[in-house]
């Protein structure tokens, strides 16, 4: 297969950087858009450092459609997106859910349509584990399986299903208006990739997570404790129906992750399958303590914490069952939990300032030496 040219929206951003760097290693050219509101350009250095190939950054929002059409004229190409710019705190999506529905939905549409005036016709979206809801309300769905119904229970895990089921219509419409002209119309195609709870960091020590303000998600909240920059974990609820009363995760490593991106884009490429949506996680569930253990024994001492009430839409159990993924994909994790918090604790004690600071001179010197 002839490798080609992809958009990543968002590529500034965690997940999207490893993604970045999957592609620039499998032999893709990258372009990325991102207008930089809760991520750095400097990742776009560090992948370069790692790689030795660094993708072209364009400062643009996602619901811009004119700047969208400028970056697709200005590379005719690309045959090819991948979508993960996105607001995505879960808290904050139901304090201000108009601008959730605003950056994620009609920045979707935005892309959908500047991509089909540019006849590019292959999207690997970035969903979520959230897009289910509470999956103990029914009988036999943990770990959770694709065919689970999908009820979110908060305003970011909504705007997943809705862009979901956008891009299902227009790859739909566009095989139906192909097949009229008579034309196959397999070239249209869309991954829905739901995935649970990305984790760690390049093994590198150059390149992680990079949250801009307070961070959502735990393994990061921990690692900033670990530094000092936050005296305790809160955790939210200890009440659950768990074995230590604490909610339970599927915790994936961010290059397995990334890698399920890239995996998921060469399907489309090779197998045309219409619209398909594949759960990325490991399928083994992990309790907020678990995570407190596991880091703690990285970082070499108990890290304190607090607990405090459930929050309003957190659900007991997102555990993933990735057996599809495994089948027809091909995909599967291959790091572990501790190897995750091996990589974050790296990155975060040699990084505290994060992209905002030069990363280790002996890290770099490394890195540069395994490139040749």
């Amino acid at each position: 297969m002839a490798v080609g040219s992809v958009l990543v929206t968002g590529g500034t951003g965690y997940i999207g950087s490893f993604t970045t760097l999957a592609l620039l290693e499998a032999g893709y050219k990258v372009v990325i858009v991102d207008n930089l509101y809760n991520s750095s350009q400097e990742c776009v250095n560090r992948i370069e450092l790692i790689c030795g190939k660094r993708p072209q950054l364009y400062d643009v929002d996602i619901t811009d459609e004119a700047a969208l059409d400028k970056v697709f004229d200005e590379h005719p190409d690309i045959d090819n997106v991948i979508h993960f710019a996105a607001l995505k705190a879960v808290g904050e999506s139901g304090e201000i859910p108009l601008e959730y529905y605003r950056v994620n939905v009609y920045g979707s549409l935005c892309l959908l349509q500047s991509m089909a005036k540019h006849n590019v016709t292959n999207i690997v979206f970035s969903s979520s584990a959230t897009v289910y809801g509470d999956a103990t309300r029914f009988p036999d769905m943990i770990p959770i399986p694709e065919h689970c119904p999908m009820e979110a229970t908060n305003v970011y895990g909504r705007t997943k299903i809705t862009v979901e089921g956008m891009i299902q219509d227009h790859v739909r419409a566009m095989r139906n208006k192909a097949q009229k002209e008579g034309k196959s119309g397999e070239e249209f195609n869309g991954a829905l990739l739901r995935y649970f709870n990305p984790a760690g960091a390049h093994p590198s020590g150059i390149m992680g997570e990079d949250p801009q303000g307070v961070p959502y998600n735990l393994l990061p909240l921990l690692a900033q404790v670990a530094v000092g920059k936050r005296e305790k974990l809160f955790v939210f609820g200890d009440d659950y129906d768990s074995k230590d009363g604490t909610a339970i995760r599927d915790y994936i490593h961010i290059l397995d992750l990334a890698n399920g991106h890239l995996v998921a884009l060469n399907y489309l490429r090779d197998n045309h399958p219409g619209v398909k949506a594949w759960n990325l996680g490991t399928g083994k569930g992990s309790t907020v303590f678990d995570m407190i253990t596991a880091f703690s024994k990285a970082v070499g001492r108990d890290l304190p914490y607090e607990v405090k009430p459930r929050r309003d839409g957190d659900v007991l159990n997102l555990t993933a069952n990735p057996t599809l993924a495994n089948k027809e994909l091909g995909w599967k994790t291959q790091l572990t939990l501790e190897q995750a918090c091996e990589d974050l604790w790296r990155w975060t004690e040699n990084n505290p300032q994060g992209y905002r600071q030069e990363p280790p001179k002996e890290f770099v010197e490394k890195a540069l030496a395994s490139r040749k």
